[in-house]
């Protein structure tokens, strides 16, 4: 089925296309709360942000793609949280299904394909907390330069800048933790 059609759907309120919606988006944005959020506020701020999606549905206008919307609203939620807690803490758990980070960047493959996927995961932890998001979104979720910043509200050249660095900060925290590992 098309977007636009699932869209329709769920916008007469469709019981299955919410089913859908949520065996689709669940896990990614689980995982995007993991990147701001405890662990204990993630299951109430996962219930808001599929209450925002249901509520909003119906306003959608499309001028992004549906996920671009979701993301959008995961991450406004999770800074909604922050706020109201009044809290800094963060943490990043990726679950995700694949077996190999790989960076888009020719700059950045070669080391990438050759480390252990959970070895990078750690080592994007270590990261602050936008660094973060951003890699998720572009290297691991795949989105768009644009897609990323309709989500974090940052025009799309600070997006690739910052994609830059995260990428150069993120080679650098590898690097450590293998000459720790090693020495």
């Amino acid at each position: 089925m098309n977007e636009n059609k699932f869209i329709q759907l769920l916008k007469k309120g469709d019981e299955k296309a919410f089913e859908t919606l949520y065996n689709e988006y669940a896990s990614k944005i689980y995982g995007l709360l993991r990147s701001y959020l405890k662990e204990d506020e993630i299951e109430d701020a996962l219930q808001d942000v599929y209450v925002r999606i249901y509520r909003g549905i119906k306003g959608f206008k499309q001028r992004s793609k549906l996920s671009t919307w979701i993301y959008k609203i995961t991450v406004n939620t999770a800074k909604n949280y922050l706020k109201k807690q009044k809290k800094n803490y963060l943490s990043l758990d990726f679950n995700l299904e694949k077996n190999k980070f790989t960076s888009k960047e020719n700059v950045e493959k070669d080391v990438f394909d050759e480390i252990d996927y959970e070895f990078i995961l750690n080592s994007i932890e270590k990261l602050p907390p936008l660094d973060k998001t951003i890699i998720k979104l572009r290297d691991i979720e795949g989105l768009s330069y644009y897609e990323i910043s309709k989500i974090i509200d940052k025009p799309v050249g600070t997006v690739k800048s910052r994609l830059h660095y995260s990428r150069k900060k993120l080679q650098k925290i590898i690097e450590e933790d293998q000459n720790e590992g090693n020495g």
